[in-house]
């Protein structure tokens, strides 16, 4: 019987310096775990990497590749247009094979402890592994991002579940559990203003779509904006109905869709080739993007 995959899916606060992105990744490959996708995003300065393997692999792996990242990323100076608040900023646990997402809650709180105690890092429980309700939501947790957290917690406020009471420079550390989840961005003729009316038009919190967390913010560098979503039940909302929401909404504001991006991995049954189309997707490689032709790799 083949043995239980569980998939974890890091994501660290640069995406610029080769030499760091290099040094996180070796911590990431230990013994019954492997790396089978890295993603760096210069403008975001933040690395999305995903890591399959047995229980222990992937915990080992990512405590392995927070002490590393701790060491090397100052969130002091740390500046990105991607939310963020630790040098490791979130470590979300999913089901891949064989494996209930309590085993993935589980999993994520005893992750949790081992950063606390061990490296001395301030942990946020979140979306299935929270230990309060308010804290379900990421973007809860990581509001006014470090240096807000920092500010708060000095106050006494919004304290971590476990670790010390202090953000330090290496920030905190959002750890949790979830099914996996499609992180798709949109890209606009349009300014930052613009892009933040669209996502909070179509965010299931505003109102929008179910299961569609967006944000909104310029992308200088391409002369363009972006929004940002997370389809965090891609079978209640997919890639095409989250597409679609864009252009509508965009539309009536004046402003067209450049194109689109998949950022990290997908379940294969997220993405067709004529969804892939539709959206005006770039960059999307389908042998190395999608989740079970990894897992195949993997075993």
């Amino acid at each position: 019987m083949p043995e239980p995959i569980f998939g974890v899916v890091p994501n660290f606060s640069d995406g610029r310096r080769a030499d760091v992105m290099d040094a996180i990744c070796d911590a990431l490959q230990v013994p019954d775990a492997r790396l089978v996708y890295r993603q760096a995003d210069a403008d975001h300065n933040r690395l999305d990497t995903t890591v399959l393997g047995t229980r222990d692999g992937v915990q080992r792996a990512a405590v392995d590749a927070a002490r590393v990242a701790a060491g090397l990323i100052d969130m002091e100076q740390h500046r990105g247009r991607h939310p963020r608040m630790g040098a490791t900023d979130v470590i979300p646990f999913m089901p891949v094979r064989d494996v209930e997402i309590a085993d993935c809650v589980a999993l994520a709180r005893e992750v949790g402890a081992e950063l606390a105690n061990a490296l001395d890092l301030p942990v946020y429980l979140y979306d299935q592994a929270a230990l309060v309700p308010e804290r379900r939501s990421l973007a809860d947790v990581r509001k006014g991002e470090y240096e807000g957290l920092r500010d708060a917690v000095a106050k006494g406020e919004r304290l971590p579940d476990m670790g010390p009471h202090v953000i330090g420079s290496a920030g905190a550390t959002a750890v949790g559990a979830r099914v996996p989840l499609v992180a798709f961005n949109a890209y606009l003729t349009a300014d930052e203003t613009t892009a933040k009316d669209i996502a909070r038009t179509i965010r299931e919190s505003s109102g929008g779509l179910p299961a569609l967390r967006a944000i909104g913010f310029a992308v200088p560098e391409r002369g363009c904006s972006t929004v940002s979503m997370n389809l965090v039940d891609f079978t209640t909302t997919g890639v095409r109905a989250a597409y679609d929401a864009v252009v509508a909404r965009a539309g009536s504001l004046g402003a067209e869709v450049l194109d689109t991006e998949i950022v990290g991995l997908v379940p294969e049954a997220a993405l067709s080739p004529e969804d892939a189309e539709h959206v005006r997707l770039r960059g999307f490689n389908r042998h190395t993007q999608v989740l079970e032709r990894l897992i195949e790799e993997a075993t």
